[in-house]
């Protein structure tokens, strides 16, 4: 545990090579503008306390020298006044000269676009609410964002590599760089008004430290974590995952259905996989504030008529999964309907179940 904590540390306190250059031309830059601003200084000072020129004509004089313009004197110098300005001229060249070296270089660098990147970036951080986050952009996040994002799910992606973070930025999604089982960095991807976390990380006891971390700062966030054995699967469900998937064990039960059931398999990939198809799955919650199907059956709400949708099953607010649900079936608040259709059904079922949503989209 210690260990891990000092390597957390080493890692946090180590700033990428990109950002280490951006810093150091920053520093360049305001050093740069600060020994133009003392210039100014000095020579307004010298004019006004030398010379006995008012304020006004001491830095119109000043700022004259170090635009090089050539207007000329405004009042007769003195011999020492003259070699002062010499001094100033040439002063003031180098320090111009070396900022709009730096300038340059900032621009061909492109550390004004990453600025204006970086407070969009923030932005939308900021502006996101009811999201999704999602830890680790491994193979398996990949897929996941991939999913998230043909889905039109707001999600936020946290990701420790840097080069894994570009490609997500590519991608055009909302990247937070940083360790997902620090408390900072959840914070920094909004998790107390996020919906869901998944945690995707390749390791299970890192799954682990996201999972507590996230349910400790928002305790009503549903937590999904990947598990690489059916032991990790027991410790994040007692850590308060609310759904546990293990890639290993849920791809051989796949491969062996797909095996022995292959229609079967084929059909239900069809339903659960994004694209081009015509059958979709959706879950709808019954809100009791809006829902005009509140404590009816399904008979009298007349779903499956009006809608072309079907409900194969509703989950209780208590848990219980009711498979299959006949008319005689009521509708309780809280209850979340599992329904198979075609993209116009499930509008339709949609507008039917939520007419508010429905009529502020």
């Amino acid at each position: 545990m210690l260990s891990r904590q000092k390597k957390i540390s080493k890692r946090r306190g180590r700033p990428t090579p990109k950002n280490q250059k951006y810093h150091y031309l920053r520093q360049q830059l305001t050093f740069g503008m600060l020994c133009l601003v003392g210039l100014f200084v000095t020579g307004t000072l010298w004019y006004r306390l030398v010379e006995k020129w008012t304020w006004l004509d001491s830095a119109y004089m000043t700022m004259n020298v170090l635009a090089t313009v050539g207007i000329g004197e405004i009042y007769p110098l003195s011999q020492i006044s003259r070699l002062f300005t010499l001094f100033l001229i040439l002063v003031g060249v180098i320090i111009i000269g070396y900022l709009v070296n730096r300038f340059t270089e900032a621009l061909i660098q492109g550390y004004f676009q990453d600025r204006i990147k970086r407070r969009q970036e923030n932005y939308l951080l900021e502006s996101l609410n009811q999201h999704y986050i999602l830890c680790g952009f491994g193979r398996t996040g990949y897929q996941i964002a991939l999913e998230f994002y043909s889905e039109g799910v707001p999600f936020v992606l946290i990701e420790a590599d840097p080069a894994q973070c570009e490609i997500g930025k590519d991608l055009g999604y909302v990247v937070v760089q940083g360790d997902a089982t620090l408390d900072e960095v959840l914070i920094k991807a909004r998790v107390a008004t996020a919906l869901c976390l998944v945690s995707a990380l390749s390791s299970d006891a890192n799954n682990l430290y996201t999972v507590l971390s996230a349910k400790t700062l928002n305790p009503k966030i549903r937590a999904i974590a990947r598990a690489s054995t059916e032991e990790a699967v027991k410790k994040l469900s007692r850590a308060g995952a609310d759904a546990v998937v293990s890639p290993y064990i849920t791809g051989g039960r796949r491969l062996a259905a797909a095996a022995l059931r292959p229609q079967v398999m084929d059909f239900v990939d069809g339903i659960l996989s994004s694209g081009d198809n015509s059958v979709y799955m959706e879950e709808f919650a019954i809100d009791p504030l809006s829902c005009p199907c509140l404590n009816k059956s399904l008979r009298e709400t007349k779903l499956r008529s009006v809608s072309g949708a079907l409900i194969v099953a509703i989950r209780r607010q208590d848990g219980e999964l009711i498979v299959s649900p006949t008319a005689d079936t009521i509708m309780l608040a809280y209850d979340v309907l599992i329904s198979i259709g075609t993209a116009q059904q499930l509008r339709q079922l949609n507008q039917i179940l939520a007419p508010l949503a429905s009529n502020n989209n």
